[in-house]
């Protein structure tokens, strides 16, 4: 490192000393109060280095040219990604500078990246996405091996951890668009539309393991924050709320845990002694009767699932119940 530290912020003189005696880290924790003065100082030297080491780079490649000439000229959204790496940097310090560290500000400098990658993954996990995304190998076999579906299916959890949304739409299909026209020389045929199907096709595999996708893609999409518009006249306003899988999804995802509830009913019956057929029917009957999604009455008529109508036909049809309890009978004794 080099012999002394640079001219620091007034103020800071202390926490530069503490970095020198390497005892940072431990008077930090010493106490919230301690901690939030601390705080305060090493965000006065931290700053200018993450705005001169990281910040001016990104914002240069987004094309941001008013955002890497000062933060003073940042728009808002790239202001606070700023504010978030600095204090990254600040807690990174907190809690490892306990060793004598002559010129802190080289130090800081050096500490940037991984300070900065560790809160990313620490915030993908509390929104409850994958911290390192990867490409799960029943994943990868699900969607035949195809090299651009990969890629596709690892942007899609690198994207579910993402805190915000493509403006008012779910995926940022134009930048995806893009990718694949660079990834399979498809030029022609890479538009919104067809990635938006190749998503549909992903999101397919990713379902045939439910509790895994569930965990991984549909929970941290549930935390993504939504999007504010302003309507022609001015006011902001809420847009229409964003739907995170389709009505159709939705409702093969509710009748996939009714038939669960139903099957386990039907077992314990069956396990009293109960007949096969009065059991089936009566709870076929109770389960599917009022099967309709909560939100029902909010979607078009065409959109809804009659599930309920379906099922009352289903079991008045004497050939069609026993289908029914044969195939019940067979799931049962699978277990």
């Amino acid at each position: 490192m080099a012999s002394a530290d640079p001219v620091f912020p007034a103020g800071t003189a202390g926490v530069a000393e503490l970095a020198r005696s390497g005892t940072l880290a431990d008077t930090a924790a010493r106490s919230p109060e301690a901690r939030r003065r601390l705080a305060g100082q090493v965000y006065s030297v931290a700053w200018p280095i993450v705005f001169e080491r990281l910040t001016r780079d990104i914002e240069r490649r987004r094309g941001h040219r008013g955002c890497a000439a000062s933060f003073q000229k940042m728009l808002p959204e790239c202001l606070d990604g700023f504010h978030d790496a600095v204090g990254a940097v600040v807690e990174h310090v907190l809690d490892h500078a306990d060793t004598p560290i002559r010129n802190l500000a080289a130090w800081i400098a050096t500490r940037i990246s991984p300070a900065t990658i560790d809160a990313h993954r620490r915030q993908r996990g509390q929104r409850g996405a994958l911290q390192r995304p990867r490409l799960p190998a029943w994943l990868g076999t699900a969607l035949g091996g195809d090299p651009w579906l990969s890629e596709l299916a690892l942007r899609i959890l690198v994207w579910v951890g993402v805190p915000t949304t493509a403006g008012i739409g779910l995926w940022p299909l134009d930048d995806w668009a893009q990718r694949r026209a660079e990834a399979t020389g498809d030029w022609p045929g890479s538009d919104p539309h067809r990635v938006q199907r190749d998503v549909d096709t992903v999101l397919t595999a990713m379902r045939t393991r439910p509790r895994w996708h569930a965990d991984y893609v549909e929970r941290p999409l549930g935390r993504k924050q939504a999007p504010v518009v302003a309507h022609p006249g001015g006011a902001a306003a809420e847009p229409v709320p964003l739907r995170l899988v389709s009505g159709a999804d939705e409702d093969d995802q509710r009748l996939a845990a009714l038939a669960e509830a139903a099957l386990e009913e039907i077992r314990r019956r069956l396990g009293t002694g109960e007949p096969a057929h009065a059991v089936v029917a009566s709870v076929v009957r109770t389960v599917f009767g009022a099967a309709e999604g909560p939100d029902a009455q909010a979607r078009p008529p065409h959109d809804r699932v009659h599930a309920g109508e379906r099922a009352l036909t289903l079991i008045s049809d004497p050939a069609e119940i026993d289908r029914i309890v044969a195939a019940v009978l067979a799931i049962v004794s699978e277990g």
